[in-house]
């Protein structure tokens, strides 16, 4: 028999922007993502999670590494209408797409920039950092990234990641070395939300 012929694709469909809403730290956001970003379609699990256990100050100064298009870093921005978040990615498309939400959503005090990690950060210090942590890369460079979060940190500034509940284990033990105590805030079946903070003494 012959064979069925193939189906073309929707070329122009799939270049569209992917345009989706959800109502994130209390605050209705629209956001346009591509294919190529991580969790195009909508919020992931670990994001949502991390979010549902993290503090936002109304002053806050904070920043988001690894912002992707924006929800934790857009989330927090418009919670903090006195404050401003920094959002960083190492990849040039979800700095663009990040940038994009901002003004889809109004929020004038939400930024990204271009960096690897903390790399290429204008010398600031932060009151909050937060990071939805990838999964595959090396410890080695998990405490250069926690050391280089450690020294843009405020006293008393605050850190945030989500993590595969795999990891849990050696953040706990990175982040008593790096920063001297750490606080398991949420253990869920695939993610575990986790914190540290950058104290004058410790207890």
């Amino acid at each position: 028999m012959p064979k069925k012929p193939v189906q073309p694709l929707d070329l122009d469909r799939l270049r569209r922007d992917i345009v989706f809403s959800d109502t994130l730290l209390g605050h209705p956001l629209t956001f346009h993502t591509t294919w190529g970003l991580f969790s195009p379609k909508a919020i992931d699990e670990g994001t949502r999670l991390l979010l549902d256990h993290l503090e936002v100050r109304p002053d806050e100064r904070a920043i988001d590494l690894g912002c992707g298009y924006g929800p934790l870093g857009l989330a927090i921005a418009k919670s903090a209408p006195q404050g401003r978040c920094l959002m960083v990615d190492k990849d040039f498309v979800a700095v663009d797409y990040a940038n994009k939400n901002a003004k889809t959503n109004n929020i004038p005090n939400a930024h990204a920039i271009l960096s690897d990690g903390l790399r290429h950060v204008p010398r600031q210090t932060f009151t909050l950092a937060v990071t939805n942590l990838p999964a595959k890369t090396s410890k080695e460079h998990y405490y250069l990234f926690f050391n280089d979060v450690y020294e843009h940190l405020e006293a008393d500034g605050q850190f945030y990641v989500v993590v595969i509940s795999g990891l849990r284990q050696f953040i706990a033990r990175a982040f008593e070395q790096v920063f001297g105590n750490h606080r398991k805030l949420k253990q869920g079946r695939h993610y575990t939300v986790a914190m540290a903070q950058k104290r004058i003494t410790q207890d």
